[in-house]
């Protein structure tokens, strides 16, 4: 089994920054493919950011590309989010997920395809 911890969430203002941390335990997969997606009240749950275990590629939501950067530490078995210039939009609670292979073309945008997923942490952005 795998678990994921998520951490880092917070209340801040428009424009600050904040980074989240996922941090991965028990077994593990390699390759894969490490993402985050968000959930806002009375919202589908939404793709964020991924990356893959191997080469580093990583893949953006247009509503996040530029201000949000997704990074890995394999040795460490640590995801991270660095966000900047957050919105009142970006409010949401914020999940881990992993799947336990390279997610290319579109797949990697689907929650279907991620086995693994962490309890998620509260981001609120003010206004």
């Amino acid at each position: 089994q795998v678990q994921l911890v998520e951490s880092g969430g917070g209340l801040v203002q428009t424009g600050d920054s904040l980074t989240l941390s996922c941090t991965a335990s028990g077994r593990t997969f390699s390759p894969n493919t490490m993402a985050w997606f968000r959930q806002a009240p009375g919202k589908e749950r939404e793709f964020v950011a991924a990356i893959w275990s191997t080469s580093g590629t990583t893949f953006y939501a247009a509503s996040v590309e530029g201000r949000f950067t997704i990074s890995r530490d394999n040795a460490r078995n640590t995801l991270h989010l660095q966000m900047n210039n957050l919105k009142p939009a970006d409010t949401a609670v914020y999940f881990c997920a992993l799947a336990s292979r390279l997610l290319g073309g579109s797949l990697y945008s689907s929650r279907q395809w991620y086995a693994y997923w962490g309890q998620g942490t509260q981001v609120a952005v003010s206004s």
